[in-house]
């Protein structure tokens, strides 16, 4: 018996590690090597290759494929067909696989619906990723950032409200959280 939810059309191999409260939903497969912490939720195809790691509290909503190098830490949001790579430059007649650069998905991060995280790349804390937008370099925490390529056009509250600072000062107005901006940084004061 276990302790998490898997749908009767998914599949979790042997070897794959699965937390406690995690629900599997409709279509997936959880590929031997694969961890995945407590509390999570698999939308329906979503596919979680060998060696990814999942933090706690996890979203991931339908249609993403979590490849190899992959890294989501806890709290988590992965939108509907958002896209990770972990290859800069495939092609199918040239093996690749000694070649997959890490992404790191940091802490509460959220990503939008239809985007594109390109391989090798670190989003800070709590960045916001919009729907569609194509990320090709590192994101600072905190940053809103949209558009093809993605770039910063603001800053978030880790609650998920946009920030609107006063000098170098930001108060969220859902949270009342403070936060200070200092060269191209922001954090919690």
């Amino acid at each position: 018996m276990t302790d998490y939810f898997v749908h009767e059309s998914s599949y979790v191999d042997d070897g794959a590690r699965v937390g406690r409260g995690t629900k599997i939903w409709h279509f997936c497969h959880v590929m031997p090597g694969a961890e995945i912490g407590e509390r999570c939720s698999l939308g329906q195809n979503v596919v979680i290759m060998p060696g990814t790691r999942i933090g706690n509290n996890v979203k991931i909503q339908n249609n993403v494929s979590i490849y190899q190098g992959v890294v989501l830490e806890d709290d988590v949001f992965c939108g509907p067909s958002c896209v990770f790579t972990n290859v800069l430059n495939p092609r199918s007649h040239v093996s690749r696989k000694d070649e997959y650069r890490q992404t790191l998905v940091k802490r509460g991060s959220s990503i939008g619906a239809n985007a594109t995280i390109v391989c090798g790349v670190t989003l800070g804390e709590y960045a916001f990723i919009g729907a569609g937008a194509v990320v090709t370099s590192d994101v600072p925490a905190y940053a809103l950032m949209v558009g093809v390529p993605a770039r910063r056009v603001g800053w978030m509250c880790q609650c998920g409200e946009r920030l609107h600072l006063a000098g170098a000062q930001a108060r969220c107005e859902r949270c009342d959280s403070t936060y200070q901006e200092r060269e191209g940084v922001l954090r919690p004061s």
